[in-house]
């Protein structure tokens, strides 16, 4: 999760991508375009192995983007083959308590320059 996100910090497409899980992956991600976020801070709230080679990651991400304040908090999905750990996608937990799955705030930043309006957002187990 924090080397995914150092990644969009640091507009590392190539890194994004190889972590993207195929099944899910988008075809490019433009993590420092023109709408491209200024990322503030992340917090990790939980980890949990969901199964021998899955597990989630619960986060909230910080960024700004025009001058305003923003936040992204997502329970990623992973899963582990042939020993590397892959993003698959994410549910965004709304101020209710439940959650709504589908694409992330910072995919919907990236969605108009990537042309692909499915990617989900960061997020990455270790």
């Amino acid at each position: 999760m924090r080397s995914r996100y150092s990644a969009y910090v640091l507009a590392i497409e190539a890194y994004l991508l190889a972590t993207w899980h195929p099944s899910t992956r988008p075809a490019q991600v433009d993590p420092d375009g023109a709408l491209a976020p200024q990322w503030l801070g992340l917090q990790v709230r939980r980890h949990v192995t969901t199964g021998p080679q899955s597990a989630i990651v619960e986060f909230v991400a910080r960024y700004r983007v025009g001058g305003r304040a923003q936040r992204l908090h997502e329970v990623s999905h992973f899963v582990q083959q042939a020993g590397r750990w892959y993003y698959v996608d994410g549910e965004f937990p709304t101020a209710t308590g439940k959650s709504s799955a589908g694409k992330s705030p910072a995919a919907a930043l990236h969605a108009g320059r990537k042309g692909n309006a499915s990617a989900k957002s960061t997020g990455e187990r270790q």
